[in-house]
């Protein structure tokens, strides 16, 4: 997925990065007050399309962000709004840009303290920004827990004061923000939790920095969306046949059975052509009892699953679903991996290797593999730490695969660094089985030819946009049902009829 890394549009920029950004700009000829000035009048421009004149406090902060609210209050004040400015700290020590456009302001500036917000309709955050890498503490926090207690309408400079821009933590405390601006490109700590949910809308505003920046940053996180992979998806054309489409094998266990059924309506939803559940005999009739168009084939031991994959038709397998935690589930892992086949391992598959699982990391190394754990299966397997982000990335280069740690904000990161984080996925997707359908869609992904890492990025997506399409009571059968809704808008939004 080379392509992934021109596509600026979707990048995400570290914190660090976004200073190589405003640097280049600058260098470039852009000074830094006029980018100050740009980013405030982005701010003010959607705090007037959201909202009426109206009494706002902008609490400003020591540094950039403090001189971004600085204009805000400026340009509103002139549109005639009631302003009032509050600054933590000494204005004599503010510089550069920051004293320049406080310099312009010609009201009065009170301290900051949560009296100052007596008498709020909105509240601008403008105290700290994206690279804060303490607790916030003393008045900021009191401030911030009083714009929180009391429920005040709150607009975000960058992000929400609090939130750690590359991670998404919040040190100490942050605002609940209805809308966030934040210029040129999102930052991780947008997307990721808990930050996200602190940063509510997020607009990303155009501040003057030349798109061109982004060829020396090079950034390796992306925010997942079809731009990223949509030009290669596996439309059908009118040659195509069920067997070029891709045979899938899923190993389906014997009490849940469920959730290999599951994985399965995904799977032909997405378009493989061919899907079969293999399972004890016993299972056998339950999942060929489940739909007229899913094949099955009886398998008691690894080694007559392993025959199975001799033929090379079935090119696309998952294991895990439902298998069971037990030596067999662990040998048809390995099988699959073994006959070089795109696989996932998803579950069961990923708890087998729990007391060994540099075995896994032997195995998956280098192969057309995709491992879908959520935090428990995670934390068994990799002794990866830090943010999610971070932790993602580890392990995909530990295991040499690459790793879709689930979640509301879901992590795909492949061995050479490329990481995309989903932010599309409802909360009506807590509930059972849902894991095993977005594993179906990455194995119907697979089977076409995707890679496993745009395979995980897209099946996230769909998944996502599946669930949103249902809406409230939805249950893990009712997404493959949604996925001819989502599938035909994305194909519109193709060019394809």
């Amino acid at each position: 997925m080379a392509e992934i890394a021109s596509d600026g549009a979707l990048a995400l920029l570290t914190v660090e990065e976004m200073y190589r950004a405003d640097t280049a700009a600058i260098a470039a000829g852009v000074d830094g007050a006029t980018l100050m000035e740009a980013a405030g009048a982005a701010i003010a421009a959607q705090i007037r399309a959201r909202w009426a004149s109206r009494r706002v406090k902008v609490l400003c902060g020591p540094g950039n962000n403090g001189g971004d609210g600085f204009v805000v209050a400026r340009l509103l004040a002139e549109a005639g709004w009631p302003v009032t400015v509050a600054l933590l700290g000494d204005r004599t020590r503010l510089k550069g840009d920051a004293a320049l456009n406080a310099g312009r302001w010609t009201g009065a500036v009170v301290p900051l303290t949560p009296s100052v917000l007596d008498g709020s309709d909105l509240v601008v955050d403008a105290i700290f920004g994206a690279g804060l890498q303490r607790p916030v503490d003393g008045e900021a926090r009191a401030v911030i827990e009083a714009i929180n207690r009391n429920a005040i309408p709150c607009v975000a400079v960058d992000v929400p004061s609090g939130v750690d821009g590359n991670t998404g933590q919040v040190l100490g405390t942050a605002p609940i923000a209805n809308l966030t601006v934040t210029f040129f490109r999102k930052k991780p700590g947008h997307l990721l939790l808990p930050g996200r949910g602190r940063a509510g809308e997020v607009h990303v505003a155009d501040i003057g920095i030349p798109a061109a920046t982004l060829d020396d940053i090079d950034p390796r996180q992306f925010e997942n969306d079809p731009g990223l992979w949509r030009a290669r998806f596996p439309w059908p054309g009118a040659a195509d046949h069920k067997y070029g489409r891709g045979h899938a094998l899923i190993v389906g266990g014997t009490a849940m059975t469920g959730a290999a059924r599951l994985a399965a309506g995904a799977a032909r939803r997405v378009g493989a052509g061919m899907v079969t559940i293999t399972s004890s005999p016993e299972a056998l009739p339950i999942y060929a009892a489940d739909s007229a168009g899913l094949l099955t084939t009886p398998v008691s031991t690894a080694e007559e699953f392993a025959a199975l994959l001799d033929d090379g038709r079935k090119n696309a397998v998952l294991v895990g679903p439902g298998a069971g935690v037990n030596r067999t589930t662990r040998d048809m892992a390995l099988a699959a991996l073994r006959h070089d086949r795109a696989t996932v391992l998803d579950a069961d598959a990923l708890t087998v290797f729990a007391d060994d699982p540099e075995a896994l990391y032997a195995a998956t190394s280098g192969a057309r593999c995709l491992m879908t754990p959520h935090e428990g299966e995670f934390r068994r397997i990799f002794a990866a730490e830090g943010d999610k982000l971070a932790r993602t990335r580890a392990a995909a280069v530990t295991c040499g695969a690459v790793v879709l740690l689930k979640g509301a904000d879901t992590v795909i990161a492949a061995p050479d660094g490329r990481a995309v984080i989903n932010g599309n996925a409802p909360p009506e997707l807590a509930t059972a089985g849902t894991g095993d359908v977005l594993a179906g869609l990455a194995l119907g992904l697979m089977a076409q030819g995707v890679d496993p890492f745009e395979a995980g990025c897209a099946a996230s997506w769909l998944h996502g946009a599946a669930a949103t399409e249902f809406g409230p009571g939805l249950i893990a059968e009712d997404l493959p049902d949604m996925l001819p809704r989502v599938l035909r808008r994305l194909r519109s939004s193709s060019g394809r009829r």
